[in-house]
């Protein structure tokens, strides 16, 4: 049987849809998210992170976004909104507004850009979580917040009762097994080519961009693994790869990908908001291609 856990197993790392002419696209918020909780089998929508554009977007379209979502679904999946800054009385406003607004959990990620010592990180962290009745979920992505989180850290953060869960984008393996045999912590994989890795070494399952047009494909190799078809798994695993390079390594931000390949195909996502730029005919073209490829059309 797959873990449990407040946050869900398949879960997408959603956009945020935008007007043509850049306003909040509500509407088209509540379409996506009904998409991906039915066809596209997440159960469970990250609002408001990295690939919602959340540093372009004001306080108050981030609670908007969060009722919306939360009506459209209708329980039908777990709602974890980001609340991360790098000020931590923003983020304690932010977490206490989306609790508010309905969201069942929250993603916190490392302050950003003042690079804090470890004993700041963690303080941080606890005071979000000492802030909100619902469950944390801790943002690791080093290569964007220039802080990792240590394992020490965060073997020490797993003792707070409302911190429950990890999005991992550390690429440490060894760090992420060392904190999972040692705490019940629900960790995800946020690098997509990590999803089955880590999901063997005892990962409840994904937050990911891809899920935006892939979300069916990702959550067949975990169900293949845990049906105990490794080989099926591996096959899967290996048959999103492509796709997995093409939008988050191929020179183009995941938002960026994830909203060309929508608009593609049809779905709400609209454009980036700057310094964002949208992706060029061609670019657009060969995401098509291999998105075909990677799922069968």
């Amino acid at each position: 049987m797959p873990p449990t856990s407040p946050f869900g197993r398949t879960v997408c790392a959603m956009v945020t849809p935008f007007t043509p002419d850049g306003r909040l696209d509500l509407d088209g918020a509540q379409r996506l998210a009904d998409h991906l909780v039915g066809a596209g089998r997440c159960d469970g929508l990250v609002l408001s992170g990295t690939t919602g554009e959340a540093p372009t977007t004001t306080d108050e379209e981030k609670s908007a976004l969060i009722r919306a979502v939360t009506e459209a679904v209708a329980g039908r999946a777990r709602i974890t909104a980001g609340v991360g800054t790098n000020d931590t009385r923003h983020t304690v406003t932010l977490a206490r507004a989306a609790e508010a607004a309905g969201a069942d959990a929250v993603l916190v990620v490392t302050p950003y850009y003042s690079r804090p010592p470890q004993d700041a990180v963690e303080e941080h962290f606890r005071t979000v979580a000492d802030a909100v009745g619902v469950p944390v979920m801790l943002y690791d992505i080093p290569g964007r917040t220039g802080t990792r989180i240590e394992v020490d850290t965060m073997l020490r953060l797993a003792e707070h009762p409302r911190v429950e869960g990890v999005k991992d984008c550390a690429y440490d393996l060894l760090g992420s097994a060392t904190v999972i045999a040692a705490t019940g912590l629900a960790y995800y994989s946020g690098s997509e080519e990590l999803n089955l890795p880590l999901r063997s070494v005892g990962a409840v399952g994904y937050v990911s961009t891809v899920a935006n047009v892939a979300g069916p494909l990702l959550a067949a190799s975990l169900d293949a693994f845990e049906a105990g078809s490794v080989e099926e798994a591996t096959r899967l695993n290996a048959a999103a790869l492509p796709l997995i390079e093409a939008m988050m390594a191929g020179g183009l931000p995941g938002t960026v990908t994830a909203k060309a390949l929508l608009g593609a195909l049809g779905l709400p996502g609209g454009p980036v908001r700057p310094p964002l730029r949208a992706a060029s005919e061609e670019w657009v073209e060969r995401l098509l291609k291999v998105h075909g490829e990677a799922v069968g059309r």
